[in-house]
C-alpha cells in the first residue's frame, strides 16, 4: 500500500510541476516560474523516495539525497517569494 501512496504522490508533484509550468509560459508570472522549480525539486524528491523505499527497500540509502532535494526546493521557493516582493 505504501507503494502506491508514494508512486501517487511523485504522480501529483509532476502534474503540479508541469501545470505550474504551462502557467508560467503562458503569463510570463515569475513566482510561477518559482513554483515551477520548486516541483521540480519536490518531484524528483518523490521519485527518489520511490526509489528508496519500494524499489531498493534495504540496498541502498537516499534520505541525504531525497533531503538534498527538499532543501533545494524549499530555498529556490523561498528565493523566488523573496525576489518576487512587489
Amino acid at each position: 500500500m505504501a507503494a502506491v501512496i508514494y508512486s501517487l504522490c511523485a504522480l501529483t508533484s509532476i502534474t503540479c510541476l508541469v501545470l505550474l509550468w504551462r502557467s508560467w509560459r503562458a503569463s510570463g508570472a515569475r513566482l510561477l516560474f518559482w513554483a515551477a522549480l520548486c516541483f521540480a525539486c519536490l518531484s524528483v524528491n518523490n521519485v527518489l523516495l520511490v526509489f528508496d523505499r519500494v524499489v531498493f527497500p534495504v540496498e541502498v540509502d537516499l534520505s541525504l539525497w531525497r533531503m538534498a532535494w527538499a532543501l533545494a526546493a524549499v530555498l529556490l521557493l523561498l528565493f523566488g517569494l523573496i525576489w518576487e516582493e512587489d
